[in-house]
């Protein structure tokens, strides 16, 4: 059955919509320098929520010392952990000192202020003990918890683990995030030491982290699928491959799960995206039209699609 004008129109209306949508999105990130998909993976729940995690940046090797379910004695874990932080701060230390060599006395108040911030951490982790000791007891418990069956079969132990997974996750953040403001001070006390020349050429040897890579992979597709969809320009290519951005959100939390967020509109526009890319109305109103000679001729699948033998076939 032949589809109406009405249809069409229709289904390019919606193209036009929905690209504009990720095109904005996308935008929106590249121009907001402080945006990060740190809160969405945070936020992360079920069996995938470790994949969308582990390139949260953390302070020091938080997960292999005190976040981990085992029963290394508590002051052997904080060592460990502080020990994991000033290993950062040395080799940043070093890093700088690559770039921007300094000597003397510059060289002394570098070390000099490394040694202070030690100090530092050390003085607030021993303040911050009896929170580390409960810490630690509520993860070896949570551990515990999890490999019971019933964490896995009931509901109300599985809404329970949750609360509690986040709970603890969310402590583990705030101490991560006060031991980071230690190292951005010592940072600061470096650069104090620095002309402005030599700040310059540390900063723009600082490495990108694998989130801001990533975050920055993501916000060009999404602007460049955006773009495509809205002009009409290999609509069923970047349809699809939107669809599957929008697939990897909705898994990041999966309506069965407790306390997974509701996911509503990002199902509604898969679906969208589905029919876009599945229905001819890209050809139709979009650059495909004047490139549909060449596709037909260069490329056998479109040949597929359209329900035509490919060229030399018989």
């Amino acid at each position: 059955m032949r589809s109406t004008i009405l249809a069409l129109v229709a289904l390019a209306f919606l193209r036009i919509v929905v690209g504009l949508h990720f095109f904005l999105e996308g935008v929106s990130h590249l121009q907001d320098p402080n945006w990060s998909s740190t809160g969405f993976r945070k936020a992360a729940v079920g069996p995938l929520a470790d994949r969308y995690q582990a390139l949260l940046p953390q302070t020091g090797d938080w997960v292999g010392t005190l976040g981990a379910p085992d029963h290394t004695p508590i002051d052997e874990a904080v060592a460990a952990w502080e020990s994991s932080v000033v290993a950062i701060w040395q080799s940043s230390l070093d890093e700088r000192l690559r770039v921007a060599p300094l000597t003397g006395a510059a060289l002394a108040s570098e070390k000099k202020a490394l040694e202070a911030a030690r100090n530092d951490l050390a003085s607030w982790l021993k303040s911050l003990r009896p929170e580390l000791v409960a810490y630690r007891l509520e993860v070896q418990r949570l551990a515990e918890t999890e490999g019971r069956s019933a964490s896995r079969e009931v509901p109300f132990e599985r809404a329970r683990v949750a609360k509690k997974q986040k709970e603890l996750a969310g402590k583990a953040s705030a101490w991560m995030a006060d031991a980071e403001a230690f190292g951005r001070r010592l940072a600061a006390a470096w650069d104090a030491d620095l002309d402005p020349a030599a700040r310059s050429r540390v900063a723009a040897a600082a490495p990108p982290s694998p989130l801001w890579k990533a975050d920055r992979f993501v916000s060009w597709s999404l602007t460049t699928i955006g773009a495509c969809l809205v002009l009409g320009l290999f609509t069923k290519f970047n349809a699809m491959g939107a669809a599957c951005f929008l697939v990897t959100v909705v898994a990041s939390q999966p309506f069965w799960v407790p306390g997974a967020q509701a996911t509503y509109p990002q199902w509604v526009e898969l679906a969208a995206l589905l029919a876009i890319a599945t229905l001819p109305s890209g050809g139709w109103s979009g650059l495909d039209y004047f490139l549909q000679p060449w596709l037909e001729s260069c490329c056998p699948l479109t040949a597929c699609c359209a329900g035509k033998p490919p060229r030399g076939t018989a």
